[in-house]
C-alpha cells in the first residue's frame, strides 16, 4: 500500500488501510484515517489531521506552514474530515496563532485543482470548489456553497449555506445563504434554485427564500430592517433560521 519511494516519518500515524503514491512525503505529526489515498508527488506536513475516505491526487501541499509573514513556527494544525477529494495541485495551510490554530475542513467536499485554501479557514460539508478558486485567511465557507472556477474570496469574508458563487467571482463581503452572486466585484444575481431544488426544498420553502431574497435586495431596507422582516416571514419548520442566524452575525457587510 507505501510505494517504495514514498518517504514517511516514523513519527506520521497511517490506518493500515492507506495508500501512498510513487514520491510523495508525509511528514511527522500527521495522522491518516482507513481507506484514504495518498497520490504521487503529495506533500503531507503536520500537525496535521486526515479522516477516513479521502483521496488526495498528484501534486498536493497539504498542511503546510501558513503564507503569513506573523507565523513564527507554532503548533498550528489541519483538520479535515471524511469523503473529501482534492485534485491535482490542491494547496491547504495550517491555522495560525493569531486566530483559531486551525485550518478545518469538513466531509464529502469536492476540491478541484488548483485551489487554494489558507489559513484559518472553516470549510463545511458538501461543498464544491471549482478549478484554481482562493480562500484567504479566516474564510468560512458553509455546507453546500459552491464556488465557481477562479473565485476569489476575501480574508474574513464568510459564504452562507446553498449560495452559488459563479466563475471569476471576486468577492469581498459575505455571501448569504442561497443566493448566486457573480462579478468583479461580486454582487446578487438572484437565488440558487436549482441547488434548493436538488436539496429537497419544496415548493413552499422555495417561495419563503424567495421572500427572504425580496426583503434584501428589492425593498430598499437596510441589514437591520430586512432581518426584522425575514424574521417574521420564517415558518415553523425553521427554514429562514441558518440565513437569520448568518445575517446577524455577519462583520464585513453581505454582497449588495
Amino acid at each position: 500500500m507505501i510505494h517504495p519511494t514514498a518517504i514517511i516519518d516514523p513519527k506520521a500515524e497511517l490506518a493500515e488501510s492507506v495508500e501512498v503514491g510513487p514520491y510523495s512525503v508525509i511528514e511527522g505529526h500527521v495522522c491518516i484515517d482507513e481507506n484514504t489515498v495518498v497520490g504521487p508527488h503529495v506533500v503531507i506536513s503536520g500537525p496535521t489531521e486526515i479522516g477516513r475516505n479521502n483521496r488526495f491526487f498528484q501534486f498536493g501541499s497539504i498542511g503546510a506552514a501558513p503564507q503569513d509573514k506573523k507565523y513564527n513556527d507554532e503548533p498550528t494544525r489541519l483538520r479535515i474530515g471524511h469523503d473529501n477529494t482534492f485534485r491535482e495541485n490542491v494547496t491547504l495551510n495550517r491555522g495560525t496563532a493569531q486566530d483559531r490554530g486551525e485550518t478545518t475542513i469538513g466531509n464529502d467536499n469536492w476540491v478541484m485543482a488548483g485551489v487554494h485554501i489558507a489559513h484559518d479557514c472553516v470549510v463545511g460539508d458538501h461543498t464544491i470548489f471549482a478549478n484554481a478558486s482562493a480562500l484567504a485567511g479566516h474564510v468560512r465557507v458553509d455546507d453546500w456553497a459552491i464556488l465557481g472556477g477562479y473565485t476569489l474570496v476575501h480574508q474574513f469574508c464568510n459564504i452562507g449555506e446553498h449560495a452559488f458563487c459563479g466563475m471569476g467571482s471576486v468577492i469581498n463581503q459575505d455571501v448569504p445563504n442561497f443566493i448566486t452572486v457573480s462579478g468583479n466585484l461580486a454582487g446578487p444575481r438572484g437565488l440558487n434554485l436549482e441547488g434548493l431544488k436538488r436539496r429537497g426544498f419544496d415548493r413552499t420553502q422555495i417561495n419563503l427564500v424567495k421572500k427572504a431574497y425580496r426583503a434584501l435586495y428589492r425593498t430598499g431596507y437596510r441589514l437591520e430592517e430586512a432581518i426584522v422582516e425575514i424574521d417574521a416571514l420564517n415558518d415553523d419548520q425553521g427554514t429562514l433560521d441558518t440565513l437569520l442566524t448568518f445575517l446577524s452575525s455577519t462583520h464585513r457587510g453581505i454582497v449588495r
